[in-house]
Order: C-alpha cells, then structure tokens, then sequence
C-alpha cells in the first residue's frame, strides 16, 4: 500500500516538471529529465544524507511512472493544463504524504526529532527544487508565496513529534500528511501568502 501511494505521488510530481518543461518548451528529453527530478530528487537526496541506497533504485517503477507522465503531458498537455486544479489536489497529497514518510523514515535512522523534520522537508519539496533549478527559474521555495513549504514543515514537525512519544506507523503518519494536505488546501483556496520582509510590497 505505502509503495502504491508513493507511485502516485510520484506521478503527480512527475507531471508538474512535465509541464514545467512544456512552459520552458524543452524537448521531450529535457521535459523527462525535469519530470525524474521532480518527482524522485527529494527522496533520493533524503536517501543519500541518510547514505542508504535510494528507494528510486530499488523498483523500476519508480523511474518508469516519471516516464508515463511524461508521456501524457507530451501528446496530451493542453488537457493535463485544463485538469491542473485537480492534480494540485493531488499534488498537495504527495506533498502530505512525502513530507510525513520522509519524516518518519529519518527518525528511523536515529536522527533527532529536528533533523527528522528537516530531511521530511527535504523529501517533499527537494525534487521541486532541483526542477526550477535546471529550468533556470529562482526555486519557489525560496518565496513560498503559495505556502507550499510551510504545510511540508507542519506536517514534518508533527511527525516528528507523533514519532518522538512513540506513536508512528500508518495512523501518525496519516495524521501528519493530512494536516499538511489540509494547510496546503487552504492556502489555495484561501490565497494565503507568506509574509514579506516589514516595509516589502508584492510585486
């Protein structure tokens, strides 16, 4: 069940670095590169500071499904853009889940409960980030104006401490990947926004 839902995770990360290939009109090859990276960056960097081998190497899966969404976005991109507010709902749910898994996973590791959190962080939003990285585009989370990274903190902070009073397994980490799910729902619905630096005006 965790490996099913971390491929959908997978998918839905996939198909956001797809269409940002599409946005920067790459060919086919640079939109599966920035769908792999997307999708998989976070988890591997995770895994390579808690220097174990990655979980994308241990299925094919995990490098196959970045490839079908690439697949869908090339042929079918103007339809893949019209059903975006549905795959933010699942990409919300990705980050949830990604962001309590990545916790959990670190805390296993014996990291501390802070260190656990950081590397959740890592999970949930690394791949984002090496995506606008090889588009050239300045990484979102560095102006988290849609409050994407703050649910991914919640939520890793949650897990962090659902797993320091010995309460993990499935229910904590649900617990925590709802709560991010739901922070991140908000924002979007809401148009929450970050705060800028006192005296700073929005663009």
């Amino acid at each position: 069940m965790n490996q099913v839902l971390d491929l959908v995770g997978i998918f839905v990360f996939a198909l956001s670095g797809a269409l940002v290939g599409v946005r920067k009109r790459l060919d086919v090859v640079g939109m599966a590169v920035l769908a792999e990276m997307t999708a998989l960056g976070g988890g591997i960097l995770r895994d390579l500071i808690l220097n174990v081998r990655p979980a994308a190497f241990s299925s094919t899966g995990y490098v196959l499904v970045p490839i079908a969404a690439t697949v869908i976005v090339f042929f079918w991109h103007p339809h893949v853009q019209r059903v975006m507010p549905a795959v933010d709902v699942l990409d919300a749910a990705g980050l949830g889940l990604f962001c309590a898994v990545g916790t959990e996973k670190a805390m296993n590791f014996g990291l501390s409960p802070l260190h656990g959190a950081l590397l959740g962080v890592t999970t949930a939003v690394g791949g984002g980030i090496l995506r606008d990285i090889l588009a050239g585009q300045i990484p979102n989370l560095l102006y988290d104006r849609q409050l994407y990274a703050v649910p991914a903190m919640l939520g890793s902070a949650v897990m962090a401490v659902l797993y320091t009073v010995d309460l993990h397994g499935w229910p904590a980490t649900l617990a925590a990947a709802v709560l991010a799910f739901g922070l991140r729902i908000a924002a979007m619905r809401l148009r929450l926004r970050a705060p800028l630096a006192r005296g700073v005006t929005p663009e």
